[in-house]
């Protein structure tokens, strides 16, 4: 799994083509996935997928930025599905395991109907790490913590953070 994570991250360095607020976003957000799954206990196989789909969750931010001038989120995660399963080919991991990452990928902004522990997981993750970089209000990260975050992971991660 490290080896396949590593060879992600530095495609993914590469990919983004020097844009360093990207890079230390799709590392961060890696980071606090990562420390939430081992923290819940994922088994190694959604271990691999959460970390995998952490570090490619932004991947459509610069098409984006070039084709609609932003990088919202309904454009992130439709531009960003395929564009997952494109990258991830050849990657060493299997056809369900990108499909899996291309899915999470794909809906990595949508809170509802979440599907599975690696969602879950994900959406956190991303929410910490965009609020750290911008500096969102404690009510808002308070009225995540009640309504949206699930694992307790990620709610001991929020209390340290901001101290909600």
């Amino acid at each position: 799994m490290d080896t396949t994570i590593a060879k992600l991250t530095e495609r993914m360095i590469a990919f983004s083509d020097g844009n360093h607020h990207d890079i230390d976003h799709f590392l961060r957000v890696w980071a606090y996935a990562r420390t939430i799954g081992i923290s819940e206990g994922l088994d190694p196989q959604t271990q691999l997928v959460l970390e995998a789909a952490a570090l490619v969750h932004d991947i459509a931010c610069p098409l984006c930025r070039e084709k609609y001038g932003n990088t919202n989120g309904r454009h992130q995660e439709r531009e960003g599905e395929p564009m997952a399963r494109e990258f991830l080919s050849g990657s060493g991991l299997s056809d369900a395991q990108i499909d899996r990452v291309a899915f999470l990928v794909g809906r990595h902004h949508t809170c509802t109907g979440v599907d599975g522990a690696d969602h879950q997981i994900l959406i956190e993750a991303d929410y910490i790490a965009n609020a750290l970089e911008n500096g969102y209000e404690k009510r808002q990260i308070e009225a995540f913590s009640r309504n949206l975050c699930k694992t307790a992971a990620g709610k001991r991660l929020l209390r340290a953070l901001f101290a909600v």
